[in-house]
């Protein structure tokens, strides 16, 4: 009796772990546990890759800070980032530095700027979603316009 058991539950594990060898990992599903540093994104059609990228490099260069995505919408520039976790006591004053810093460094951009773990989930998925072809650039600016009237609400 004891060997059928024991069979049963090895081939049971067996067949479990089988079964999830091939499937991929999004990036979105890890984006919470783990440092995922998104590529910058911009929704416009044009290509202003060059500016997003300044953009992500100014605010990666924070010490308190260690994952940033930013996308960059025709209206709106979104920053969102993960604070260390000793840096959490801080988060109010390091979310007024960064947006003195930005608004300092790019003055013609209107940021929206975030730690909240949702958001940064979202700006994720939007930049798979990008990435991926499943978005045109006309939805993605209308779900960054969301992602930004969300953060708006939260505050």
């Amino acid at each position: 009796m004891k060997v059928a058991y024991r069979l049963i539950i090895s081939v049971s594990l067996l067949l479990l772990t089988a079964c999830s060898q091939n499937q991929p990992v999004k990036e979105s599903q890890l984006a919470l546990m783990k440092t995922t540093n998104p590529p910058p994104l911009s929704t416009e059609r044009e290509n202003n890759s060059d500016r997003v990228e300044d953009i992500k490099r100014d605010v990666s260069s924070l010490p308190e800070l260690y994952d940033v995505a930013v996308i960059k919408g025709e209206k709106d520039t979104l920053v969102v980032y993960k604070v260390k976790h000793m840096h959490r006591f801080k988060m109010k004053t390091i979310e007024k530095n960064l947006n003195k810093k930005l608004e300092k460094k790019h003055p013609k951009e209107n940021f929206t700027v975030s730690s909240d773990y949702k958001i940064f989930l979202e700006a994720v998925r939007l930049n798979e979603g990008m990435k991926s072809g499943r978005l045109s650039h006309s939805k993605a600016e209308k779900r960054l316009e969301e992602i930004v009237k969300m953060t708006e609400d939260m505050k």
